[in-house]
């Protein structure tokens, strides 16, 4: 075990007064309709290619917005002059030339110091041809580098039968949405206005028209991407033969396709590339400026935006029903009848948002199951969230147990429903679909970034095996959650722990296994149980706290590596812990000494670094709202389990 700091006072009193501080200050941020809603941050990319959209298209130029947006730009430029995927990252290459792209495009001088550090940078490390796939979409739409650079994906791909070894259906969601209309952009292969004229060729190392296909990225195997690369190659002869009909239909199809799941004001896929594609390809299309379905479109992208005082940038998404949902949790466990009613009206506005009458995609792996989940979004009706449907269920759950005015039954077994109707065939659940599981497509040159599919993870499992057990539903009662179970010992490491496919990393997937076997009455005594304690409390930091970093998605992960400690990934610990009935464990004490002594004046904790994962390896999250309510939760659980005779968890999380 790391050696440990000095602990601080953690008595009753210490403890009350930090739980009334942190619950006062959270039930302040409710919005007036009930819910709460934090921000979500990713890397440079979002914001650049919000700023290179608006030139794309050749937009009136918000210079105000542009200026703030570039002061952002050049505040998280990481001290290797690039830009990092998150908080003192390494060097990302794609992230790095949006950025500097981006900040030439509004104005920064090319001998500026931060714009000489950064091609520096990039140059040093191959320069920008060595960018990922979306990233040389990009610079094909721009006209920088030639569309045989791009991996062939054909229009065509919209006829394809279901039986056909690609099809959209066997691919995740945020790949349709984000696939569908960059087919159409890539058939039609249109050219971004950029009336500034602003290129980067002082990015590459060689003549940007000379470069050919990237190479194999390194978590693709090599048989299988010479296979596909072989097919590229056939498909780019004979693509151009395809009958102009066949494209023409293809091209509707895919119009159909986006117009259907258009989404309102919420945006295709309700997420950043999904919308900015949807509104190109509108363009490219011919529709005008005003059109609805392009108006519309472009509308959403704005309402990803946050303007401060003196920064701005573009989220990837939002993320109301998370972040309320995962609120009410933290206020019932911190109690008090103000914050019991605060949470009724949170859950009042979340049960509206609940998605009964649309079929989703998901339906074409399940075409028997009723809907029943909820978004992460505001509204993404064709892409309910197994997690955060299973959250929502347990906050209800919880709820109504408390409180006579709080009756949710009714949405509760219609999301029961759903949530067993999603199980894929091994016992697991993935985020958005059943059964996702096509593992050779991650070879395809296209998908170079490794994230096409949604497979079951063990931290969605645990979640659903957490609600069916807090609402009644163990192993021996459900014939869902012991095959579940199952899967989730067949997937712990050989350390004890267990991977975060949506948290960062094997802290987030290890508290939320822990979660769902104690809730399932797994024995505390068990191998299972012992492992993951003891990998715990090896890994807590000297601090008292427990932290980790996008670093552990490296594909030869071989143990955790230190990173600074952070006040969610040490709740996380925390709740693992007191889940596996250690509440009286010695790093317990610590990790509460730590959040008591780094809570802010203001009842929260400062949270610079990233704690969420969006996808492993490319893209990272920092929600806002984690260190706001998770420590909370911390807290007020250590405090009612040491209040408790039970002393045992009796939640689902």
């Amino acid at each position: 075990m790391n050696r440990v700091s000095p602990e601080l006072d953690s008595s009753p009193s210490a403890l009350d007064q930090s739980i009334e501080a942190a619950t006062r200050a959270l039930l302040a941020l409710q919005q007036r309709d009930g819910h709460w809603v934090f921000e979500l941050e990713a890397d440079a990319t979002i914001p650049a290619e919000y700023v290179l959209l608006r030139h794309y298209l050749d937009e009136p130029v918000d210079t105000v917005l542009e200026a703030k947006i570039a002061a952002y730009l050049r505040r998280i430029q990481g001290d290797h002059g690039g830009w990092p995927l998150f908080h003192e990252g390494a060097f990302d290459m794609s992230a790095s030339v949006k950025a500097y792209f981006a900040l030439k495009m509004i104005g920064d001088g090319v001998d500026a110091p931060h714009m000489v550090r950064a091609r520096a940078a990039i140059r040093a490390r191959g320069g920008a041809s060595r960018s990922n796939v979306f990233t040389r979409v990009m610079l094909a739409l721009f006209g920088f580098i030639p569309w045989r650079a791009v991996p062939v994906m054909p229009l065509e791909i919209m006829l394809l039968p279901e039986w056909f070894p690609f099809h959209l259906d066997k691919v995740s969601y945020w790949s349709r949405t984000v696939i569908v209309p960059l087919l159409v952009l890539m058939a039609l292969q249109p050219r971004a206005r950029n009336p500034k004229g602003v290129t980067i060729e002082e990015l590459f190392l060689e003549p940007p028209q000379a470069i050919g296909l990237a190479p194999k990225a390194p978590q693709q195997k090599a048989t299988w991407f010479w296979l596909f690369r072989g097919v590229d190659a056939v498909l780019r002869f004979i693509v151009p033969m395809f009958p102009s009909r066949l494209r023409q239909r293809a091209t509707d199809r895919a119009a159909a396709w986006v117009t259907e799941r258009l989404n309102g004001e919420d945006g295709l896929g309700a997420i950043f590339p999904a919308i900015a594609n949807s509104v190109m390809m509108f363009d490219a299309l011919g529709y005008p400026e005003h059109h609805p379905q392009r108006a519309i479109a472009r509308k959403s992208i704005e309402k990803l935006l946050v303007v401060h005082e003196h920064e701005a940038y573009c989220q990837p998404c939002v993320s109301p029903i998370w972040d309320t949902a995962l609120t009410c949790y933290s206020l019932l466990e911190a109690g008090g009848d103000q914050a019991v009613a605060q949470v009724r009206k949170g859950l009042e506005w979340l049960a509206p948002k609940q998605i009964l009458d649309v079929k989703g995609d998901w339906i074409a792996r399940r075409p028997d199951v009723r809907p029943g989940g909820w978004a992460f979004q505001y509204a993404n009706p064709h892409y309910p969230d197994v997690d955060d449907t299973a959250v929502v269920v347990m906050a209800m759950d919880r709820a109504q147990s408390l409180d006579a005015q709080s009756d949710f039954r009714a949405s509760i077994a219609v999301a029961r429903e759903w949530i067993l109707g999603m199980q894929s065939k091994n016992g697991a659940w993935g985020a958005f679909d059943a059964d996702n599981e096509y593992y050779y497509l991650n070879n395809i040159p296209f998908a170079d970034h490794g994230a096409l599919l949604d497979p079951p993870t063990e931290d969605v499992t645990a979640r659903c095996i957490s609600m069916l057990a807090q609402i009644g539903e163990t192993a021996p009662k459900s014939a869902a959650v012991a095959p579940a179970i199952d899967y989730l010992r067949r997937t712990q490491m050989d350390e004890g722990s267990w991977y975060g496919r949506w948290g960062m990393n094997y802290i987030y997937g290890t508290w939320s296994v822990l979660c769902a076997l104690n809730a399932a009455g797994a024995d505390h005594a068990s191998p299972e149980f012992r492992r993951a304690v003891a990998w715990l409390a090896k890994i807590q930091n000297s601090d008292g706290g427990w932290g980790e970093d996008g670093t552990s998605y490296k594909l030869d992960y071989r143990g955790q590596e230190g990173a600074p400690s952070t006040a969610s990934q040490t709740a996380w610990a925390l709740l693992g812990l007191m889940a596996a009935d250690e509440t009286d464990h010695p790093a317990v004490k610590r990790g509460v000494d730590y959040l008591l002594r780094t809570q802010g004046k203001d009842g929260f904790w400062n949270e610079p670094r990233y704690t969420a994962t969006g996808f492993p390896r490319v893209f990272y999250l920092r929600y806002h709202g984690y260190a706001k309510f998770f420590p909370l939760w911390a807290l007020a659980r250590y405090r009612n389990l040491e209040n408790s005779n039970a002393r045992s968890v009796a939640y689902g999380m």
